[in-house]
């Protein structure tokens, strides 16, 4: 993954609204509901085949498949996994029970949507052995068909394609283990199972972008009550797995989402990015995407001045939130793009995106489709006015 000596490209972070429809069968399907699977794959396809040329129109030039054949950023695990079984209920949020009206009003919006939940995940009952790979590389398939049909039309498409996948440490995080002796012995069997997935998507020449809002979201609540030397081992502990995972992948064929949840909350429980950021960059991933619209992390910019990553890496900076109905100015992105940039001391090294995805749980989004649309018209239009003020200046 590169940057562009020309100008600021625009990426996002991965998932995408999904239409009404798909949602309900995937929010079906979750409860345990008989779903025929052809219909989900019918319903997931056409949707892919639309989001490709709205992600185009919107201006993104780093553009993925949306996550429609998904039906969430992680939970698609137990689909391609053997090992999974039953439920339980996640630990809560700590900024959240920390506040209880608020949480009351949060489970009032939530109760009405149909929605998949990411806090009644499935348990590990068995040995976790990768099984879904014909399932991996129809996903990388359809997504190639709907970009070469585009192209075979003369129509425009993206300069880079990229798929996502999760991290091992949210699936040991939010999928209870009922089996292992250890952690680590889980650990190290869904590295080697997602290893799979990981290649799968390398081999079919797009960006892996690993998701990992355990290095950050973890921290309060599963380790909210836990000392922060705790946390931090488990931070390094998924670094080390993630990169014996990426051993047969390129450095630069990868990039690695991190953040605090993506839920709008209180996030005053929130770990520092400066705390955790010089375990996260020992990754062996050619680009980090982190977020720094949101209100509570947009201070920690300055995180990034001097050798904080490597002289190599690029960040795709969240400049969008993806939690709020705020349409964000064109001038406020192109400002936010620019902090980036000189923090790095290197404009070419940086990329405009948005914190987090738009729908990481099919239906679990709180911004609107057509807002949707609407941010990223305006990520691509400040990328444009802050690419006329930092490479003129160059």
């Amino acid at each position: 993954m590169q940057g562009s000596r020309d100008r600021i490209l625009t990426s996002h972070t991965g998932s995408l609204p999904r239409p009404p429809g798909l949602t309900k069968l995937y929010a079906r399907r979750s409860r345990g509901e008989t779903v025929d699977s052809s219909e989900i794959d019918r319903a997931g396809h056409a949707a892919l085949q639309e989001i490709v040329p709205k992600q185009i129109e919107a201006g993104i030039d780093i553009g993925n498949n949306g996550e429609q054949q998904r039906e969430g950023f992680f939970l698609h695990v137990r689909h391609r996994m053997t090992g999974f079984g039953g439920s339980w209920k996640r630990w809560p949020r700590a900024d959240v029970e920390d506040y209880p009206l608020f949480k009351r009003s949060l489970e009032q919006q939530n109760a009405g949507k149909e929605m998949v939940s990411n806090f009644a995940p499935p348990k590990v009952t068995g040995d976790i052995n990768y099984v879904g790979a014909a399932q991996a590389l129809r996903e990388c398939t359809d997504f190639r068909e709907v970009l070469e049909a585009r192209k075979r039309a003369g129509q425009s498409g993206f300069a880079e394609a990229f798929l996502t996948a999760p991290s091992p440490g949210i699936v040991v995080a939010a999928i209870r283990n009922e089996h292992y002796d250890t952690e680590d012995a889980y650990l190290a069997a869904v590295g080697r199972a997602l290893q799979v997935e990981y290649e799968a998507i390398a081999a079919q020449g797009f960006l892996l972008q690993l998701d990992c809002p355990d290095l950050a979201l973890e921290h309060h609540i599963s380790f909210a009550s836990r000392p922060l030397s705790d946390f931090l081992d488990f931070v390094e502990r998924v670094v080390a797995t993630i990169n014996e995972a990426l051993r047969n992948i390129p450095r630069e064929k990868v990039r690695m989402h991190v953040c605090w949840g993506n839920y709008e909350g209180p996030h005053d429980r929130d770990v520092a990015l400066a705390t955790i950021l010089p375990l996260i960059a020992r990754m062996n991933v050619g680009a980090l995407v982190l977020p720094f619209a949101n209100p509570r992390h947009a201070h920690e910019v300055r995180s990034l001045q001097g050798k904080a990553i490597a002289d190599d890496q690029i960040v795709v900076a969240g400049v969008i939130d993806s939690t709020t109905n705020f349409v964000e100015h064109p001038e406020v992105v192109a400002e936010r793009i620019e902090r980036v940039a000189k923090a790095l001391g290197d404009h070419a090294r940086v990329i405009a995106g948005t914190d987090c995805g738009f729908d990481s749980a099919a239906g679990a989004g709180r911004v609107a489709e057509d807002v949707v649309w609407a941010k990223l018209r305006a990520l691509s239009e400040g990328a444009r006015i802050a690419s006329d003020r930092l490479f003129q200046q160059a």
